[in-house]
Order: C-alpha cells, then structure tokens, then sequence
C-alpha cells in the first residue's frame, strides 16, 4: 500500500509554497542577496545593461523566462541594482572633477545622487507607476493578475541606467569641453536640450516596454503620450534659451553648498 499523507501535513505545505510567493518573502530574499556578492550574476547584469541600448525587447523577453521558471516578473538577483550604483558613483565622481568640487562637497553630491535621484526618486515613480496600472491598465481587474511593485521597480532601472549614462557619462565631455553646453550659446543649449530630449525620451520608451511586455495590462500606449508634452518643452527650452545642462550645475553646486 502507498502511504499516505494526512490534511495537516498538506495544508503545511500549502502554506509554506503560499508564504514563499508573497512580496514580502521575495523582498527578504532579494536584499539577503545584496550581502552575498559571490550568489550574483554580475555578467548576466552587464549583458542586460549592454542591450538596454542595442536591443530592450530582449531584456524584458528575459522577464518572461523568469515568470515561467520562478513565478515572479521582478528580479531575485540584485547584481544589476549594484552594478548601477557603481555607475553612479563614477559618475557622480566625473561631475565634481567638471564643477571643481573638493572631496567633501563630492561626497555630498553623490549621497544626493543616490539617495534622492536614485532611490527616492525611483520609490516614488514605481509606487506611481505601480499604482496606475492596478488601477487603470488591467485587463481584468480582480483575476489574480497584477503588476508586481518590485517589476515596477525593475522597469524603472532599466529605463534610468541609460538616461543616467547619456546625461551624468556622456554628457560631461562636452560640459566644459567640444561644444561648451555649460553656456548661453545657441549651440551649447542645443546640444545639451537634445541630450536631454534623447535621454527622456528613451526612459519614457523602456518604460512603455516593461508594461506592455505584461500581456494582462491594456492599452499601455497611453504611458508614450508624455511625448507629446516632452517635445513641446524642447521646442519651448530652444525658444526661450533654456539650458537644462546649465541648470543641472547650478543645481548641485548650490546642493553641496
């Protein structure tokens, strides 16, 4: 005879498989994993950076293989939140050699970079994110299907590491240097307002393929329409001469006063 198992013992089971799905469980995970560096996949993490430029369909494609083998959208590696700090202080590095910043006054700017621009930043436009395709993009609301906040979260770092290469990397060989765009001449706020144009627009566009990536989310076409918007500003910024580079300066400058 096979034998048996009793009610309790399923029931058990059921709640542990139960506990291991919840957000709460997969966020513990998630941030034990940041203290143990030899568990992250460092090359796969590069790898989706690299075609976040080249070929983004194909990252959140990876996103798809993850639903279906561990039955979340969101990563369970944070190799690519760290690599992207990296980044940032590089980064953030490179804009106090540009603005003449003292070791000091760097240090401040690049706890503001990361804990403002990054983190609280990113907090909130997931949170927002998260809540607007809950509310309003789902198929059919009620069905067990929703948008992970920790995806929302993943969407917003993969759209943030190239808009954080082409304006806090790219953008500081010519600040001081080639074209001058940390300057009143037409030419300097026209390159700089068109990096500024390119790098938005691109974060809008890899938003816009994380969620439609989702197939229980409807019309997510409405998350390009701030395009509109975005060009009107341009065309208003090169009107008016504003310099959104020169700004920017002028902005962590007077933060690390």
């Amino acid at each position: 005879m096979l034998p048996t198992t009793s009610p309790h013992s399923n029931a058990a089971l059921d709640s542990r498989d139960t506990a291991r799905h919840t957000a709460g469980f997969k966020r513990y995970k998630y941030l034990r994993r940041l203290l143990h560096f030899k568990q992250m996949d460092f090359q796969f993490a590069i790898w989706q950076m690299l075609y976040l430029f080249t070929s983004p369909q194909r990252v959140y494609r990876n996103f798809h293989y993850r639903k279906q083998t561990k039955d979340q959208w969101a990563r369970d590696d944070p190799a690519f939140l760290v690599l992207l700090g990296i980044w940032l202080c590089v980064s953030t590095i490179g804009f106090g050699l540009v603005l003449d910043m003292g070791v000091v006054e760097t240090l401040k700017l690049l706890l503001w970079v990361v804990l403002v621009d990054c983190i609280g930043v990113g907090l909130f436009i997931s949170t927002l994110m998260w809540f607007i395709t809950n509310k309003y993009l789902l198929k059919q609301p009620g069905r067990n299907f929703d948008v992970e906040w920790g995806y929302a979260f993943d969407v917003h770092l993969n759209a943030f590491f190239p808009l954080l290469i082409i304006l806090h990397f790219l953008q500081l060989f010519f600040i001081n240097h080639l074209v001058v765009i940390n300057s009143d001449w037409f030419i300097g706020y026209f390159v700089g307002n068109t990096t500024w144009l390119i790098a938005i627009g691109y974060y809008l566009y890899i938003s816009f393929l994380g969620y439609n990536a989702l197939p229980f989310l409807k019309n997510t076409v409405a998350l390009l329409y701030p395009f509109a918007l975005l060009v009107i500003v341009y065309i208003l910024s090169l009107s008016l001469g504003w310099n959104f580079t020169q700004g920017l300066c002028w902005f962590y400058k007077y933060r690390v006063q």
